[in-house]
């Protein structure tokens, strides 16, 4: 039997898109000399998440039981990937920087229905972040889309 996620994940998760949502649209209707800080506070909190969601396998992998003992290292690497893309999205101007952080948010997801494919991760877990990971990518094309 599958265990649901706890209520405050799913709240706090979702809650979290309203950032990603805030500032796209901001960069559409924002005063044109506004946009670009608009597009930078949407790219840093993209980097932000980004790098929260490798923390999670850091986690993971700390906590492993003895039998995820292989998939340690792999967990570490997502642990760190995930940041170091974030950083160099935030040192691109926007136009670059906004689409590697909408892949590196739906890569980071694809490596994790692989891994939960495996049973490393919860399958609850797997459904809420598609659905943030789908939202936050969205938000960050429609601000790469906003007429800067």
């Amino acid at each position: 039997m599958e265990s649901p996620l706890p209520r405050p994940a799913l709240w706090l998760g979702l809650s979290g898109l309203l950032p990603f949502l805030a500032t796209a649209l901001l960069s559409w209707i924002a005063p044109e000399d506004w946009r670009g800080v608009a597009l930078y506070a949407l790219a840093a909190y993209g980097a932000v998440i980004l790098s929260f969601l490798g923390a999670v396998h850091w986690g993971l992998a700390l906590r492993a039981p003895a039998s995820e003992a292989e998939a340690a290292a792999p967990r570490l690497g997502l642990g760190v990937l995930p940041s170091l893309i974030g950083w160099v999205a935030l040192l691109l101007p926007p136009g670059l920087g906004l689409p590697l952080l909408a892949l590196g948010i739906l890569g980071t997801a694809t490596v994790e229905t692989l891994a939960a494919r495996r049973g490393l991760l919860p399958p609850a877990y797997l459904r809420l972040r598609w659905i943030l990971s789908l939202g936050a990518a969205f938000s960050l094309l429609a601000g790469l889309a906003s007429p800067a």
